[in-house]
């Protein structure tokens, strides 16, 4: 089977679909593969370290994927690529399609085959190809760096003859597979933390971690479907504003993680709020790209009000791009073990099969996901 990897051209995105431990098992399986001219570059995998392992380098876009009955990419195509690809290429990525629906049409219609691995159902079968796991476990640990590097103080206790030094106080906004990792980062660094979720069920995670679990004092359950938290009551948010704004007030560093598949990210962290912070302190939003939980985020820019300064990276996974490809090239790796016939150069594609339902958006022609029917 010719597998193709193209280079990623969005703003941000220094990740590559495959690594070159992965080309190998690919090449050593059979398989050919193809990895577009610098592909893997800004993420430290050079040509010469795709050739050496079998792969060939295509020059352009088109070359790369001509003849490919797999296409493995991080992000969503571009509309201008659609193309240059053959009918029955199978398109293995992170499509965003919520905010991509117009796109499939054409896609579609070119009878191309998409799967989206940011849809990989949350269920043990599926662990080794949940990108949004991979990727957000190396996000929440990039987070602490990035707002330990912006805090200008230190994180640990320190007990000295000149005096103390008093610890860190750091508050993660979010304890899905992002915050815990925060949460273990920054309890590594020996800083004081706190977590706050919706989800009740989270708290027993937080404090396994050792960190202390804010509560809201309002009976209402925030358990999403696939383990993400819903959207919650007017009369919650109102409470949860509150005891929020309290806690702000005492903390140094708050990363906010939370996200809703397929809306904005909740606004948890108003203007008024970070006026009351202490001048110094820091926030890093995790949830940029959805809009991000706090009000004063601005997208790729830092920005600073009353003294305390917001940092909004967009793709946080990106900033530590050798790593996030290393885990996104396996994810891949074991997605494609499930479309692929053994022993054969032929996709097998099994509706029947609930990651492959949940995960293709187009099949033969037809648009096959829930999200376009609504």
């Amino acid at each position: 089977m010719r597998i193709s990897v193209v280079k990623e051209t969005a703003e941000f995105e220094k990740r590559v679909a495959l690594t070159p431990d992965v080309v190998k098992r690919l090449c050593d399986a059979g398989h050919e593969v193809v990895v577009e001219k610098n592909a893997g570059e800004a993420a430290g995998f050079p040509d010469d370290s795709f050739k050496v392992v079998g792969a060939k380098i295509g020059k352009v876009f088109a070359d790369t994927v001509k003849g490919a009955q797999v296409v493995a990419k991080v992000g969503p195509l571009e509309e201008k690529q659609i193309a240059a690809l053959d009918e029955n290429t199978a398109i293995i990525a992170m499509h965003k399609p919520h905010d991509n629906q117009k796109l499939f049409a054409k896609i579609a219609k070119q009878k191309i085959t998409a799967f989206a691995l940011e849809f990989v159902p949350r269920i043990t079968r599926a662990q080794a190809m949940d990108v949004l796991s991979s990727q957000s476990n190396l996000a929440g640990y990039r987070a602490v760096i990035e707002g330990s590097y912006e805090f200008d103080r230190a994180f640990p206790l320190m007990m000295t003859a000149a005096g103390t030094v008093t610890a860190a106080r750091v508050l993660i906004i979010g304890a899905g597979v992002a915050g815990l990792q925060a949460i273990a980062t920054a309890r590594r660094l020996a800083a004081i933390v706190s977590a706050f979720d919706v989800r009740a069920a989270a708290k027993e995670q937080v404090e396994s971690l050792g960190a202390s679990f804010v509560e809201v004092e309002h009976k209402e359950s925030g358990e999403g479907t696939g383990g993400y938290a819903k959207e919650m009551s007017e009369a919650y948010k109102k409470a949860q504003a509150a005891k929020l704004h309290e806690v702000l007030k005492t903390q140094d560093i708050v990363i906010t993680t939370a996200l809703i598949p397929g809306k904005p990210a909740p606004v948890l962290i108003t203007e008024k709020m970070v006026a009351d912070m202490k001048v110094g302190s820091i926030i890093v939003d995790l949830a940029i790209e959805a809009g991000g939980n706090c009000a004063l985020s601005k997208s790729g820019i830092s920005t600073t009000k009353n003294g305390v300064k917001i940092v909004a990276h967009p793709n946080m996974p990106s900033r530590i791009a050798y790593n996030a490809s290393q885990l996104y090239a396996k994810n891949v790796l074991n997605f494609l073990g499930l479309v692929m016939e053994k022993n054969s150069q032929a996709l097998k594609i099994d509706f029947d099969d609930e990651i492959i339902k949940a995960t293709c958006l187009c099949h033969n022609g037809k648009l096959t996901h829930d999200i376009f029917k609504s």
